[in-house]
């Protein structure tokens, strides 16, 4: 999955305006426009779309943990170069305070069965013996799951328009 697409999923299960866009990325201390979160929000075929790179995605998820839990003492942490699915799960599990539980229990309600083992291998150091990478489909799983649960309709299609 490339980070427009989660994006995208992340702004309609939550149904965050343009406004509270680029609030988001302002409780992480980056200014973005209007206009920046709209071409990233837009699908690839369209020509005003724009790639939305790691490091501007991680500020969002940076800002959507601020926004929701509070913005913590002292510095900001930085954002991340490079960002993977493994990353990206963890930052939302803190973003919305979610336990293993929670996490196994949003991926049953979208008929993904996997054990506390092989969850907590997602958030293992990667030079751990027991980690695992999360795999683009088990975000889309996790994904639409919060959006079953936050949105109370059934998960959408990946093909299917969302916004």
């Amino acid at each position: 999955m490339n980070n427009n697409d989660i994006l995208r999923r992340l702004r309609y299960t939550f149904d965050f305006s343009d406004s509270k866009m680029i609030n988001l990325f302002g409780q992480a201390d980056c200014e973005v426009t209007r206009e920046q979160v709209s071409d990233w929000l837009k699908k690839e075929e369209d020509p005003a779309y724009q790639r939305c790179s790691d490091t501007q995605f991680a500020i969002f998820l940076n800002g959507l943990i601020n926004d929701m839990r509070g913005k913590k003492e002292g510095e900001q942490p930085k954002p991340e170069r490079r960002l993977n699915n493994n990353i990206i799960l963890r930052k939302l599990k803190i973003a919305l305070n979610l336990k293993d539980e929670d996490i196994l229990a949003i991926m049953e309600r979208v008929h993904w069965r996997m054990s506390k083992p092989e969850l907590s291998a997602f958030f293992r150091k990667p030079d751990h013996k027991h980690y695992r990478e999360c795999q683009d489909q088990i975000l889309r799983y996790f994904l639409n799951g919060l959006q079953f649960k936050y949105r109370g309709s059934s998960p959408v299609d990946e093909d299917s328009e969302e916004a």
